[in-house]
Order: C-alpha cells, then sequence, then structure tokens
C-alpha cells in the first residue's frame, strides 16, 4: 500500500496547538489527522498511512521520540516524513529526534506561513524520493538497499535511523568524493534545519560503530568520504 500524499497527521497532547495547526493545514486543502497520545497516533497511522507526520516530542505516557522509533518499525511507514515538534531547542534533543528515524524539526511556536511552507517542502521531498530509480550498491561484503533503506553486512541486516542511512548512502553512492560539510547539512537535513556542528559527526560515528566501517575518512575542517 502507498502512502497518502495529502494527508497529514498531526500528534499533540495540548488540544488547541492541534486545532490552530489543523485549522491552517486545512486552509491549505490538506487532509488533516490528530491524536493526542503516541499510541493513538500509531493505530491512526497504520490505518491511515499519512504521508507527514508531524509529532511533538514532550507527551505523557509514550513520548514522541519512542512514537517515532514505533512507527519507523511499520514497513508502510518507512518511507512517511516525520517532522517532530517541540518548544525545545537544544541539539541534544533533535540528534535523538533524528536517531529514532525523524527527518526535521520544527520549533515552536510556529507562524502559520512558515509551516506552510516547510510542509511542503516536506511533502516535495517525499514525491522526490518516489520518482527515483530502485538502486542497491555492493562494497565487498556489505550491500545498501537504497529501496529498502536496509544495509546487509555478511548477510545479517542492519537498522539505520532514516539519516544515518541518508548519509550512509549519499556517501556511498560517490566513492572517493569529499563532501562538505555544508553539503552534508544542506541534503541529508535540508536548508530549513538548524542542527548543531556536532549532529554530523555523531551520525558518522554511529555508522561506523554499527558497521563496523572503516572506509569513512574525516577531512579535517572539510568534510567526509567515502574511500574505496
Amino acid at each position: 500500500m502507498s502512502l497518502n500524499n495529502n494527508t497529514i497527521l498531526l500528534v499533540d497532547d495540548e488540544v488547541d496547538i492541534l486545532e490552530f495547526l489543523g485549522y491552517n493545514l486545512r486552509k491549505s486543502n490538506y487532509i488533516v489527522l490528530t491524536a493526542t497520545s503516541g499510541e493513538d497516533a500509531i493505530k491512526i497511522a497504520i490505518d491511515h498511512l499519512p504521508a507527514l507526520i508531524i509529532l511533538d516530542i514532550m507527551m505523557p505516557g509514550m513520548d514522541g521520540i519512542e512514537t517515532c522509533r514505533e512507527i519507523r518499525k511499520i514497513p508502510e511507514l518507512q518511507k512517511a516524513i516525520i517532522a517532530m515538534l517541540s518548544a525545545r531547542g537544544e541539539e541534544y534533543v533533535q540528534i535523538s529526534g533524528f536517531d529514532a528515524g525523524a527527518d526535521d524539526y520544527i520549533k515552536k511556536p510556529i507562524r502559520p506561513s512558515v509551516l506552510s511552507s516547510r510542509v511542503k517542502a516536506l511533502l516535495r521531498r517525499l514525491v522526490s524520493e518516489s520518482e527515483r530509480t530502485d538502486e542497491r550498491l555492493y562494497f565487498d561484503n556489505i550491500v545498501i538497499d537504497k529501496e529498502r533503506y536496509s544495509v546487509f553486512v555478511d548477510d545479517r541486516e542492519i537498522y539505520l535511523p532514516r539519516k544515518e542511512f541518508e548519509l550512509l548512502f549519499m556517501l556511498t553512492a560517490k566513492p572517493n568524493k569529499v563532501f562538505s560539510r555544508e553539503e552534508i547539512l544542506e541534503k541529508i537535513w535540508g536548508e530549513n534545519v538548524v542542527v548543531g556542528d556536532r549532529t554530523i559527526d555523531v551520525h558518522i560515528r554511529k555508522i561506523r560503530e554499527k558497521i563496523g566501517l572503516d572506509n569513512i575518512r574525516t577531512f579535517k575542517g572539510i568534510g567526509y568520504s567515502f574511500q574505496y
């Protein structure tokens, strides 16, 4: 089953925020679903397969980070865009969201016009990804499958959060090319997302640890390259 490209799921335990955001998105002709808890969000997401999920981080019970992680385990929702929503701007909060599989980070409060622009950009990204052809990369004992968002090492599948996978695929798709930090941030996180300098370093370290790759070389003061 495919995602519903015009459907957005809003998740927040504050009803007034859901009403405010939902009202402005419906004015732009989106189909808007709402949930006030992580558990309800998962059920609704499975039933309706929204293309975009805007997920508050700070919720009682199952918080946004855990909810995001559980949604990413659902095969039908692997390619859904998830944007974390929070009033907190600390770098470690953003990194936690990206590690759980989020694609974007939206800081509260947000003006309706800015929200509309962000939503359009995120949904364009989804359409762009769906138009790409199937791709699979092979490096010795490693297989990187773009279509399935999967990495296999010695036939053993290794789970990578979405951002880690996209970073790995970008580097390995063009071996020996040096990607600058600015280029990585723009292509993986997008120009509208503000993340700290440590974000890339943390993701590279985790990729190395999980896959055992020593091919990813750091070019100090410049960026990173997959040497093969």
